[in-house]
């Protein structure tokens, strides 16, 4: 349920109202748009007389809001999110970003390489996996620790915050320097992982699971969100279809019901959506068209020879390519919603 106030409400009226609804075991979440500021009430609220509340001089309508997630959810704040990654790096709101680097970090050498180029070309955050969740017990699993401590190294020579997947509770002590915590799309609904990072005060990358409806991806931010983390970025990246040419099938219209149902920052991730490198930057140009707030894509000094995921891996070349062919397209981005 949302209580939209009249403008400058009588102080007692709102003290009143606010004790009234907390002795019903409900929470509030007050939102402050530019024009009207919304009470979201989060709990079991059938029991909420809505005359009672609507009577009261300082409101000005009461609805009921019947998806799941309340959050997440735009009804709650109309306003686009805007999430402060570092000092000047902003995702959200018309902020646009796009978070570049290799699959797997590999070497010293090779993660401080990419992260130059990148930077060069215009990216504005840096990737990297350590911990890799791998369909193959067999495959290159990450540098672990190490890793992490390598994407230090590249984020002190160039200044780009740093984004890395989190696989596990354990390992999130390690994650300390990290500036924006991944949750990959085999751990979209490992709901104790979720919990745990919303206790954090850090953002949240958070990838759709290869078979997940938007709604069971607005839930598992919604977990995040529950626990007191509101800096949660949603991330489409392919799900998986009957077609067998492509990695996955990349769901464009996602990313504008995703801004019809929420407030928070929607990025596209054409990568692993395709595993083709030659469908990186059309599905990139197309992304940008649909109004993603950003993308994430995979680029290695030497895709040949990567210890994962080659194939859909940039060069540095083709990167700073596709970069100059989503920032011409930005200007003429779809923003509606």
């Amino acid at each position: 349920m949302i209580v939209i106030l009249k403008s400058n409400p009588e102080q007692k009226q709102l003290d009143n109202l606010i004790s009234w609804l907390k002795g019903m075991n409900i929470d509030i979440h007050f939102t402050e748009g530019s024009t009207k500021t919304i009470m979201g009430l989060i709990g079991d609220t059938a029991s909420v007389d809505i005359d009672l509340i609507q009577a009261l001089d300082i409101v000005e309508d009461v609805k009921r809001v019947q998806e799941p997630y309340k959050n997440a959810n735009r009804k709650f704040h109309p306003d686009d999110t805007v999430i402060e990654i570092a000092p000047g790096v902003k995702i959200g709101g018309g902020n646009f970003q796009v978070i570049a680097g290799p699959c797997s970090v590999e070497s010293e050498e090779q993660i401080c390489t990419v992260a130059e180029s990148v930077k060069a070309s215009g990216a504005g955050l840096y990737r990297g996996g350590a911990f890799k969740p791998r369909t193959s017990p067999y495959a290159f699993q990450g540098m672990r620790n190490e890793g992490i401590r390598l994407l230090s190294e590249a984020k002190a020579r160039t200044g780009l915050p740093i984004v890395t997947e989190v696989m596990d509770i354990s390992h999130l002590p390690l994650f300390e320097n990290v500036d924006v915590i991944q949750v990959g799309a085999r751990n979209m609904q490992n709901f104790e992982l979720l919990k745990e990072l919303g206790k954090l005060d850090k953002p949240i990358l958070l990838k759709r699971g290869l078979s997940s409806t938007l709604q069971e991806l607005l839930m598992s931010a919604e977990y995040i969100m529950a626990g007191g983390n509101e800096k949660v970025i949603l991330c489409e990246r392919g799900i998986r279809t009957f077609e067998t040419a492509m990695r996955n099938t990349l769901d464009l219209a996602s990313v504008p019901l995703l801004k019809e149902k929420t407030h928070l920052p929607v990025i596209v991730d054409p990568s692993h959506a395709t595993g083709n490198a030659s469908l990186v930057k059309p599905m990139a140009m197309a992304a940008t068209a649909a109004g993603a707030d950003g993308l994430m894509i995979e680029v290695h000094n030497n895709p040949a020879k990567a210890l994962c995921d080659g194939p859909q891996s940039l060069t540095p070349e083709a990167f700073d390519d596709v970069m100059k062919a989503v920032n011409a397209i930005r200007p003429v981005a779809f923003n509606g919603r």
